[in-house]
């Protein structure tokens, strides 16, 4: 809970009040207005598409900043009225303003090559949009007309609709049931207070929390159903409508990542799966338990040891943990602790999970629900790793390129989890210690890699019933997730009745083919990251390079700065041989 003003983000940052970002907004769509004016005239020169590219840019970073600014407002309090409907108003003319804006890229693909030469050698200010126009030239073919654009844009911004009546359904409508804490406490068996439950050594404690959230599921799964079938048919008419092979297709073209990137994570992992069961066998022997269910895997194999922290403390071991970024990047963590960039703690009606959210112009901010944890730490570690990641971004390019990939957005994060790791193991001197470090370190592995992946698989499986005219049910998609659970767990883990049902509590399906890019990220963090820690040539110099290029090249190209080839296997292969003899060591102590 919030006991102090320094807990809670400073949104004065942005804005002073909700109607200064209404005034901003209604900017915004003005200039909106002023671009559509000119939609058949800001190709006639070189100085007139220069000042639709900076009124476009003008327009983006009004609307992006009253974005980000309701958004934070309302995820603080999502029963203040006044901050949801400030909230849905930016959707509103977020929708009107893409509409205004449908124009722009089919005017702009007319433009040949040619005349685009031309107009930089007049106008030496459009260089700066050179890598802009090459992705867009090279996308010429998924780019459709003017008004099909339109009619486009118009539908996908019902896509949005399909995460806000998940978001309203499990944050205010679902009947999560209270339940007694092994304290005689009660407490609400919700996702606020799920992961602390998941490592409570208490087991009837930990089956009755799962049993009784998944229950709350369950019990409104045709409705979780119906929600996601329209998100995944927004996604295939979408990818169908620009001449896309499927949804994969479009999803992964934007950064020109190779659809064999995708499929050698899928199949490398499952080929390799006796790796993660091998583990759970272990972790089965080591709890003493006859079956191993889905509310056991979480719950720290070392019972002597325990791990909790205050605020204060998570936060000196981020910031040490990260030594080997030079200490200019320590002393930005620790502004961002101290000058209210996070909004630490779980309260009532708060947005639960965590994130990292960026506008340009402006400091990150990340949200947080701290309980003290091992993993709440980790945490911090991770979405300070975004934030750093976008105040790098944005303090040495400019806004076009300001935004990084989601397929290097998880890179930034997970370096930041590995170095805690090695850095609050090599602090420990005794076994049981080491055991949990160990334990924790492959529970954060398996979550972020093996979970992650299964993900993946699930959503693609579910993407081409769909792009095959299939029929979507409960039962279908129920028994879609079962055969990922045992195509990547195997026989080791027993597949409860409810946990069937889990696919309906994760937020990321609603942004599609987001995932994999957690397994990808963790896989090229821990190559980075064994860069930093062996203090290879060059490797902090050149990591940062990375996180400052921000989105000025394809992703792919950027983590070869940093040291890594996505394209090739070794990343994958790594992650999975270093799970394998983190536990032989395990085993070993």
């Amino acid at each position: 809970m919030i006991n102090n003003i320094k807990d809670s983000w400073n949104l004065k940052d942005i804005f002073e009040s909700n109607q200064i970002c209404e005034n901003v907004l209604n900017d915004a769509l003005g200039i909106s207005f002023k671009l559509h004016e000119i939609r058949d005239s800001f190709l006639n020169s070189a100085q007139s598409l220069l000042s639709a590219f900076q009124l476009k840019e003008e327009l983006e970073i009004k609307l992006t900043s009253c974005f980000v600014y309701a958004k934070m407002n309302f995820d603080q309090d999502m029963s203040n009225l006044d901050n949801k409907a400030l909230y849905e108003k930016c959707d509103a003319i977020g929708a009107i303003i893409s509409e205004h804006l449908s124009f722009f890229v089919p005017q702009l693909i007319k433009l040949n090559l040619e005349t685009w030469v031309q107009f930089k050698t007049q106008e030496n200010k459009l260089e700066l949009y050179q890598f802009f126009m090459e992705n867009l030239f090279d996308s010429q073919t998924h780019i459709l007309s003017e008004k099909e654009e339109e009619l486009l844009t118009k539908l996908n911004s019902l896509g949005d609709s399909f995460s806000k009546a998940y978001d309203d359904l499990t944050i205010n409508d679902l009947p999560y049931k209270m339940i007694v804490t092994p304290e005689g406490a009660p407490v609400r068996a919700d996702n606020t207070n799920y992961t602390k439950a998941l490592l409570s050594p208490d087991r009837e404690f930990r089956k009755n929390y799962f049993n009784n959230l998944l229950s709350a599921y369950d019990g409104h799964i045709n409705t979780f159903t119906s929600i996601y079938y329209g998100s995944v048919k927004n996604d295939t008419y979408t990818s169908q409508a620009r001449k896309y092979l499927s949804s994969l297709h479009e999803a992964l073209d934007y950064d020109k990542i190779d659809i064999k990137v995708y499929t050698n994570l899928l199949d490398t992992v499952s080929t390799h799966k006796s790796i993660l069961q091998n583990y759970l066998d272990y972790r089965k022997k080591e709890m003493l338990v006859n079956e191993l269910h889905f509310y056991d895997l979480f719950v720290p194999l070392s019972e002597d040891v325990s791990y909790t922290f205050s605020f204060e403390e998570a936060q000196a071991l981020v910031i040490d943990a990260t030594m080997p970024l030079g200490i200019k990047y320590q002393n930005t963590l620790l502004k961002a602790f101290n000058e209210r960039w996070i909004d630490r703690y779980p309260k009532p009606y708060k947005d639960t999970g965590a994130y990292a959210i960026h506008a340009y112009g402006y400091h990150p901010f990340s949200l947080l629900n701290f309980n003290g944890t091992l993993n709440d730490v980790f945490t911090i570690a991770h979405e300070l790793g975004h934030v750093m990641h976008s105040y790098y971004s944005m303090k040495y390019q400019p806004y076009i390129y300001s935004d990084y990939s989601i397929f290097t957005a998880e890179v930034a994060s997970t370096v930041n989890e590995q170095l805690l790791f090695h850095h609050i193991y090599n602090q420990s001197s005794d076994t049981e210690t080491k055991k949990y470090l160990i334990a924790n370190q492959l529970d954060n592995i398996r979550s972020t890699f093996f979970r992650q992946t299964l993900f993946a698989d699930f959503e693609w499986q579910v993407h081409k019933k769909v792009e095959a005219n299939e029929p979507l049910t409960s039962d279908i998609l129920k028994s879609i997730y079962k055969e990922c659970y045992i195509k990547y767990y195997g026989t080791s883990l027993v597949i409860d009745d409810l946990l069937l049902s889990e696919w309906a509590r994760i937020p990321h399906f609603y942004n599609s083919y987001y995932v994999y890019q957690y397994a990808t990220g963790i896989s090229a963090a821990i190559a980075i990251s064994n860069l930093l820690l062996g203090r290879e040539i060059r490797s902090k110099e050149n990591y940062l390079t990375f996180l400052k290029s921000g989105g000025s090249d394809y992703p792919i190209n950027l983590l070869k700065i940093a040291g890594v080839d996505m394209e090739k296997p070794e990343p994958i292969l790594a992650t999975l041989y270093e799970f394998e003899n983190l536990t032989n060591q395990l085993k070993s102590l």
